[in-house]
């Protein structure tokens, strides 16, 4: 049986838009001051970051009104460029057919709803990531505390090793200055120079001030869901639990943790 305050304790990985759209995730940490330290510990060890899709919601959504705020916010806050030339382009959250980010989905008959349709895409922050292992000066790394696969763009040398080993084409590489291709500069956020790779960071940076990733934050969908996936009580793992989920390329070993209702 579980006490009060431990279960309010697990409450800390439970980031969810259910509801709570522009809250800030203070709210849901101020529970753990009531905790132990034994709790804190367990539940510590257990923190890995995760989000799931509902594309059913998105789709619906996007019947009605086009709506591109995810990706407006994502790439708005994290100073990425706006470069039109597709061999060119940066992007850290960006939308692809089924057939393309799931080319090994099990069988040659997808679901009919997912025929066609866009999939929001970005890094899969995997438990076992490729990136990491691949990169000689450690400038991609996997952060010990909450499994989210970071950048430390001034330690990246360019080499791409890391793009050739993420099977997800989740990296971007900035074949020239991005800074001119910025309208709008966020002067809270490093920007890149040319010869860097970049990706989406789960908004790490928001995380640190107890705030949700900007793409859960102004969905209006409600369609993505952000928590801890070490707690079974979470919001994210409700989600697993009542509906069938597939992730891109789980046959390859790497864990990814993000994960799409469709």
């Amino acid at each position: 049986m579980m006490d009060g305050s431990r279960r309010s304790f697990l409450k800390i990985g439970g980031l969810s838009v259910l509801g709570l759209s522009g809250v800030r995730v203070w709210n849901v940490f101020a529970a753990t001051q009531e905790a132990g330290h034994e709790a804190a510990a367990e539940a510590a060890g257990a923190l890995q970051w995760a989000m799931v899709i509902d594309m059913k919601k998105c789709w619906d959504y996007q019947e009605k009104q086009p709506c591109t705020d995810c990706m407006t916010a994502c790439h708005g806050i994290h100073n990425v460029p706006e470069i039109a030339d597709p061999k060119r382009e940066i992007k850290w959250l960006w939308t692809d057919l089924y057939q393309h980010a799931f080319p090994t989905e099990g069988h040659e008959y997808p679901p009919a709803e997912a025929k066609g349709k866009p999939f929001l895409l970005l890094c899969n922050h995997c438990s076992n990531p490729p990136c990491v292992r691949v990169c000689p000066t450690q400038a991609t790394f996997k952060r010990p505390e909450d499994g989210v696969v970071m950048m430390d763009f001034h330690r990246c040398i360019g080499c791409r090793y890391c793009m050739a080993g993420c099977p997800y084409g989740s990296r971007s590489f900035n074949w020239q200055d991005p800074r001119p291709f910025i309208k709008e500069l966020n002067m809270q956020f490093p920007t890149r120079t040319k010869g860097v790779v970049e990706k989406c960071n789960f908004c790490a940076e928001r995380l640190a001030k107890n705030l949700y990733p900007a793409c859960v934050e102004v969905c209006k969908a409600k369609a993505l869901t952000f928590g801890n996936l070490g707690d079974p009580t979470s919001p994210v793992r409700e989600l697993l639990k009542q509906h069938y989920t597939i992730r891109r390329k789980n046959e390859l070993g790497t864990g990814p943790n993000v994960y799409y209702i469709v």
